[in-house]
């Protein structure tokens, strides 16, 4: 796996590229059968879900079998790293590489410290209130609502969320006053319109406990390396043509027409960051056996039969 650091003009990190090569399924997978979603990792169901047939929403199912793919993090760790965010990346990445029951497959992925969920609040809550708000709630059986959400970047966690007396989330709140809060390891899967905790449930409640902005990352597929490539060839050929452009109406109209690099410039950059960590849509494999293989999981590991035999299953 080729990492690569992605900056802004300043210097600012923002994230880490990731580029895969010859693992063409992941251990983390979703499969999908018409508006039916199964995740599953190394075989074992972790995730049932049905979308709605006026797309509105999802009727999700979870298992317990969910393992995270991060060991155990001590607090020296968090002390050593602190709130470094590029440290914890690289150190992420090597364990989505590793870890058997990880969702990398082929292609580039990004680890991101940037999403719209840092930036939706508007200080209007606080942040436990925020956080605990974007959390979408239910066990076994839960809803996405898309109608309500108008484009959901909710957070579904992959096992129950401990409160605030659980002794893993005791620890972390002290480290969450000490500014040593291990990052909450977040997955963005297009076919649900929300994230899914990969790990950091104990941490992200810790957080919301103390009322304090967890230290996020995001992981996403971007844009292919080759697709990097034509882009930036299509972008730079056309800031030639502007830069030619408005040389040309300096040359009839004078100094009074703008230098063309300080108008396309800024744009070219823009276009061409864009093109290094655009969001693309998660991919998604064939279920074997369709529908009725997703039904026959669905009657397996849930006790009832509202949930797979209702309109919406």
């Amino acid at each position: 796996m080729r990492r690569t650091e992605i900056t802004r003009d300043d210097g600012t990190w923002t994230g880490l590229s990731l580029e895969v090569h010859a693992r063409r399924q992941p251990g983390l997978c979703l499969f999908t059968a018409e508006r039916r979603l199964l995740l599953a990792q190394q075989s074992r169901p972790v995730l049932l879900a049905a979308v709605e047939e006026d797309f509105c929403g999802v009727d999700f199912w979870r298992t317990d079998a969910y393992r995270s793919l991060v060991p155990p993090l001590r607090a020296r760790t968090g002390r050593a790293l602190a709130d470094n965010l590029d440290r914890w990346a690289y150190r992420f990445a090597q364990h989505l590489l590793d870890a058997p029951g990880s969702p990398l497959h082929d292609g580039r992925w990004l680890l991101s410290r940037e999403s719209p969920l840092l930036r939706w609040n508007h200080g209007r809550l606080t942040q436990s209130e925020y956080w605990g708000s974007v959390i979408i709630e239910g066990h076994p059986d839960g809803y996405i609502d898309w109608f309500v959400h108008s484009g959901s970047w909710e957070i579904l966690p992959l096992r129950p969320m401990p409160d605030a007396g659980d002794a893993r989330v005791k620890a972390y709140r002290k480290q969450a006053r000490d500014g040593t809060l291990p990052p909450v390891l977040l997955w963005w899967v297009s076919g649900l319109d929300c994230h899914l905790i990969l790990d950091g449930h104990a941490r992200l409640a810790a957080a919301i406990a103390e009322s304090t902005t967890p230290p996020v990352l995001f992981l996403h597929r971007t844009t292919s390396s080759d697709d990097v490539v034509a882009g930036t060839e299509r972008a730079v050929r056309l800031y030639e043509a502007e830069l030619a452009r408005f040389a040309e109406l300096r040359t009839v109209h004078g100094p009074a027409v703008p230098d063309g690099a300080a108008i396309a410039g800024p744009s070219l950059a823009r276009d061409l960051q864009e093109r290094h960590t655009a969001q693309r849509p998660t991919w998604a494999w064939p279920l074997p056996g369709g529908e009725a293989e997703w039904h026959r999981v669905a009657r397996e590991v849930t006790a009832e039969t509202a949930f797979w035999n209702s309109p919406h299953g």
